[in-house]
């Protein structure tokens, strides 16, 4: 079984009850390690501005809000052999139980990993998030 790492739980921490319920959930049936990044949890719209301004999400924070600022979404990567790794093959094994945990709590969610991709390649462009509807 999986454990979240103090950082992770801290992050994880910032976000509405449902969502750590959820991804609590998902760390129990994932067959893949995961953790939450820096800025992976709730976020100000500050913080939303500067990864809008990096070209790390598409949403500006002011105009476009983000799912982040409400603690209604998550960013993940996988943690695999020891390391760290935003490989979609693994964030798509995250994201499946994430699916299924939300499914569990009878909460919809949205995987970034099936929006449309930038590059035409298998995986949609944010495949280490995911939101959450009520």
């Amino acid at each position: 079984m999986f454990r979240f790492s103090e950082s992770s739980s801290q992050r994880l921490a910032t976000t509405q009850d449902i969502v750590q319920q959820i991804v609590k959930r998902a760390l129990e049936i994932s067959h893949v390690d995961f953790g939450i990044p820096k800025f992976g949890g709730k976020r100000t719209a500050q913080q939303q501005k500067q990864l809008f301004d990096e070209g790390k999400s598409q949403c500006d924070g002011y105009t476009n809000k983000s799912y982040h600022q409400t603690g209604m979404a998550i960013d993940f990567y996988a943690f695999v052999s020891g390391k760290a790794t935003w490989e979609p093959v693994y964030l798509a094994m995250v994201a499946a139980a994430m699916l299924q945990a939300a499914t569990e709590f009878g909460v919809q969610a949205e995987w970034g990993g099936l929006w449309s991709s930038k590059d035409g390649s298998m995986y949609g462009w944010d495949c280490g998030h995911i939101q959450f509807k009520l």
